[in-house]
């Protein structure tokens, strides 16, 4: 077992304008393995905070924007080498406060420094100005940044969810106020301050606090754009606030994720069907891209569940973020296990069997924290909430199908459509593929597993608006500039 107790709770600040911001008031992050025990503290910053972290942002971007590519590239690379050495520490205090095993810290970590290191490879080429000469004379065009962001950032991925926006941004010439999640606000802090030590004053500001502190960095018209990573409620509040000032807006969403178990899926590769319980389970199912519905072709569907379950009872092992055994931790906070439980309780009321997978490593444990058990839930309706729901919870619904117009259908007659999968032979899966509305789909694997930084991701309807990651999520940060300069100053069909 690891050593995973703090000395002492650490303490986080804000950052505005390159100067570390303690508040009298603080909120504490609890440690969802054991809720007694506070992890640290971070500051409850008000809306005159949020409005300085602005104006600082504002001020910076006056000179930032002019700051040659080459240095803002350099800047970030120093980062870059900073929080690949602070990598133990990071990942270590990220399970202490999210409750995600330790490996799955250190992967989201990975993951973020995989993107970081995209952008710092990529952006010179991609914001370059191009010049184009033509019969009609030249074109010049240009990209340009957009000016102040706001990035507010969930807590199932923060650290992922921050360098997503930060280093697109920043390459690109922009500036940024970011706030955290309260419910998991202290290792991104880490992340955050890492970061902005590298770069001028006001160039990256980060403020904590309550829905007040949101308001302002949503409406308050030196934002040029806003970049939010949560719910699909909380968007809608967000596009409203946003419309007096017709705000640019990158919005990745909720999704309802499904996964498609075509006929000719092989049951028995048992490779497959651990990558595929994976995908629901992973992060105790908080992930935004995981599978969270399963529809399987009622010719495999028996044979189907019982290798399922085997996968499961065999990956799944559920306990301490620090043992090295665990593969699932405890869910993040009490409002999100008590979710999850009355869907599953929901499902149970209408008939559906739940059938609990893996096994639990510590008892003891298990009562003292948030924790629940992964289940397998069947014999739902395609209809009831925990099917069409997003449970963002260690619960997944299987359910039967007979043809692949149904299948398609139930797909997508979801308001959702950030990512899918669809598992079988290639050519039948692509095919399908074709005809999901999503974001993102892919084939015989889903979720993280099946994650490129370097090609675009986001959602469609209900689930988004734009794309991040790559080449789209730089250039996101970037206005389009065009320049012309005719070679014909006189069109010929306007009399003189």
């Amino acid at each position: 077992m690891r050593d995973k107790t703090p000395a002492e709770p650490i303490v986080v600040p804000a950052i505005i304008n390159g100067k570390k911001v303690k508040t009298e008031k603080q909120y504490p992050r609890e440690n969802p393995t054991n809720p007694k025990e506070i992890v640290g503290y971070a500051p409850v910053n008000t809306r005159e905070d949020a409005v300085k972290a602005i104006d600082a942002a504002s001020e910076a971007f006056s000179t930032w924007k002019w700051t040659p590519v080459e240095e803002r590239i350099e800047r970030m690379r120093r980062a870059i080498e900073k929080l690949k050495a602070a990598t133990p520490e990071l990942s270590r205090l990220l399970s202490l406060e999210h409750g995600k095993p330790l490996y799955d810290s250190e992967g989201e970590i990975a993951v973020s420094l995989m993107w970081m290191e995209f952008a710092a490879n990529n952006v010179k080429e991609v914001i370059q100005e191009k010049v184009k000469e033509h019969e009609k004379g030249k074109t010049i065009i240009t990209y340009d940044p957009v000016g102040v962001v706001s990035a507010i950032i969930p807590w199932n991925y923060p650290i992922s969810l921050s360098t997503i926006k930060i280093a697109p941004a920043l390459l690109s010439g922009n500036t940024m106020v970011l706030k955290p999640s309260p419910f998991a606000p202290l290792a991104v802090s880490k992340v955050v301050e890492i970061i902005s030590s590298e770069f001028p004053p006001g160039v990256l500001n980060m403020v904590h606090g309550e829905e007040d502190v949101g308001v302002e960095l949503t409406s308050n018209p030196k934002v040029a754009k806003i970049a939010f990573t949560g719910g699909t409620r909380t968007a809608k509040h967000i596009m409203k606030a946003a419309a007096e000032t017709i705000k640019k807006m990158t919005l990745e969403l909720g999704g309802n994720d499904a996964a498609i178990i075509l006929d000719g899926f092989d049951v028995n590769d048992e490779r497959a069907m651990r990558r595929l319980v994976i995908s629901n389970f992973l992060t105790a199912g908080q992930i935004c891209m995981i599978a969270k519905r399963v529809y399987v072709h009622r010719s495999i569907y028996d044979d189907f569940v019982k290798k399922y379950m085997e996968a499961a009872n065999k990956w799944i092992r559920v306990g301490d973020p620090f043992n090295p055994d665990v593969t699932i931790g405890p869910v993040n906070n009490l409002n999100q296990l008590k979710y999850v439980k009355s869907l599953i309780d929901d499902a149970r009321s209408r008939g559906a069997e739940v059938i609990p997978l893996g096994r639990v490593l510590d008892p003891d444990l298990f009562e003292q924290g948030y924790y629940l058990q992964p289940t397998l839930v069947l014999g739902c309706d395609y209809h009831d909430p925990i099917v069409v729901e997003e449970q963002f919870g260690p619960t997944v619904p299987i359910l039967p199908y007979d043809d692949e117009e149904q299948v398609i259908k139930l797909h997508n007659e979801s308001i959702y459509g950030l990512t899918s999968s669809v598992w079988g032979q290639e050519e039948h899966a692509v095919r399908v593929a074709h005809r999901i509305e999503a974001g993102t789909t892919m084939i015989n694997t889903a979720a993280i597993q099946g994650l490129d930084v370097r090609f675009p991701f986001g959602g469609v309807k209900q689930s988004g608006v734009g794309r991040e990651y790559g080449v789209e999520g730089i250039l996101s940060y970037t206005e389009t500039h065009v320049i012309n300069i005719p070679k014909d100053l006189d069109l010929p069909y306007i009399p003189e």
